[in-house]
């Protein structure tokens, strides 16, 4: 397994369709990040579930998932399902962000992504951010879109632990659903795990990347 390690990461931003998305699929990754670097600055932007209870549960896990980040986190009202009919809205926003903040790395949802306002969201992202380093989070879900991804973040077992743990006490309004559960989020692990020949890790989308070899 090769494997490539980074400069620096000091500016992060994180893209979410929805409320929990980030968590989902990058939750882990940003719990190693924010542990190996105290006072990275994290943007986070999320589509949907302003002023709802889903907020308020996003801004608490985001604060768990970043400890001892510059954290901020911005919560938009665009209606959940509709993306497509709000598309200037939502790039406005994007733009907006960047505007803010220059990132070493975006996380957003991945292009192939089945749900609409996920799908719709990263094909936003290289309008954008072109030229970034742009990492595309997958979400497990009924729709069965799970592919082979070219890029992992290892985690411990401990961290995929700690993950899951998060999920499960901070969107208490997600729990109905019924793949929102340990098995699932840690059974998704294990398997990217085993593909970079780890116990546990998250994948990633990836479109471009450009290698200085030059020392």
């Amino acid at each position: 397994m090769i494997k490539l390690g980074t400069e620096r990461l000091d500016r992060v931003v994180a893209l979410g369709a929805h409320c929990d998305d980030i968590a989902i699929g990058a939750g882990g990754t940003l719990l190693t990040l924010c542990g190996e670097r105290p006072g990275v600055r994290v943007d986070a932007l999320v589509l949907s579930g302003g002023g709802t209870e889903r907020e308020d549960e996003e801004r608490a896990a985001l604060a768990a998932f970043c400890p001892g980040a510059d954290l901020d986190v911005t919560v938009l009202k665009l209606p959940d399902g509709r993306l497509p009919a709000h598309w200037d809205e939502a790039k406005n926003a994007l733009e907006e962000l960047k505007q803010r903040t220059d990132p070493d790395v975006v996380f957003a949802p991945r292009t192939v992504d089945a749900h609409q306002d996920h799908r719709g969201l990263a094909t936003l992202v290289p309008t954008v951010y072109r030229g970034y380093l742009a990492l595309g989070y997958e979400i497990v879900k009924w729709d069965g879109d799970l592919g082979r991804l070219p890029a992992y973040v290892p985690l411990t077992s401990e961290l995929a632990e700690r993950k899951v743990r998060l999920l499960q006490e901070h969107y208490a309004s997600q729990r109905h659903r019924p793949w929102y559960d340990r098995e699932a989020f840690l059974g998704l692990a294990r398997i990217r795990g085993i593909e970079c020949q780890e116990r546990y890790a998250e994948a990633f989308e990836l479109n471009k990347l450009v290698l200085d070899l030059r020392g």
